[in-house]
């Protein structure tokens, strides 16, 4: 079997959900015209990375849920296409007092219209830049979707510098891990993710496919170099 792909490794703004939605859009409808029928975009693309204590607003989260829904309703006529969006999610109880209690870092499947799969990350980062414990509860459920009769595993980032989440797809059936990343440089940075990634695809005998942000944020350069 063949999954003709695409990795929407691009510059996402934080906190422009609406144009950070429109490029997701257009690089899936540009990449459908070009025979892919998966597109992965990076870690937290949405709202971009990192959005820090904006994530701790409620509207922002809900703006955040907005975004994604334009982005499902505005694929939703590229027949059998999957569009693997990450974003912040909320749950947990909202009162007037009370704001969201829980939060993911998720990825989402998107379907001719439809969210079919999502997944949470399961290993969550707080060395260096990373402060993700603050923001997000981890996950612990492995996601795998079917595309073009090939069937795909979800990780996030940190989960793939370990063997747990990877292992737990493979056990659900994957054939094939999508890792949705927003990882910092620094020299020699770029070398050592391809190392740990062979390491993975090593340990779990799946080929892997690695999808990363490009630009900057504040003082955090993403320097693509997806593969």
């Amino acid at each position: 079997m063949t999954l003709n792909l695409c990795v929407a490794q691009l510059n996402f703004t934080v906190g422009d959900m609406l144009g950070n939605a429109r490029k997701i859009i257009d690089s899936a409808h540009a990449a459908y015209q070009k025979g892919a029928r998966l597109l992965i975009t990076p870690e937290l693309s949405i709202c971009g990375y990192a959005a820090e204590d904006l994530l701790l607003r409620p509207a922002f989260i809900d703006a955040c849920d907005d975004a994604l829904k334009t982005v499902a309703r505005e694929t939703a006529g590229l027949k059998g296409m999957a569009v693997v969006v990450g974003h912040p999610q909320g749950g947990g109880m909202r009162t007037r007092s009370v704001a969201v209690t829980r939060r993911f870092n998720m990825a989402s499947v998107l379907v001719e219209g439809q969210v079919v799969a999502h997944y949470a990350k399961q290993e969550l980062p707080n060395y260096q830049v990373f402060d993700e414990r603050r923001y997000f509860t981890p996950g612990d459920q492995a996601c795998v979707f079917d595309v073009s009769g090939v069937r795909v595993g979800l990780l996030i980032c940190e989960d793939a510098w370990f063997e747990a989440a990877a292992q737990k797809a493979k056990e659900a059936g994957a054939q094939v891990l999508a890792v949705l990343n927003a990882s910092p440089f620094h020299a020699g940075k770029g070398l050592e993710r391809e190392q740990h990634m062979r390491q993975r695809v090593l340990a779990c005998g799946l080929p892997l496919v690695y999808a990363h942000l490009v630009g900057g944020q504040d003082e955090v350069v993403f320097e693509g170099r997806s593969f």
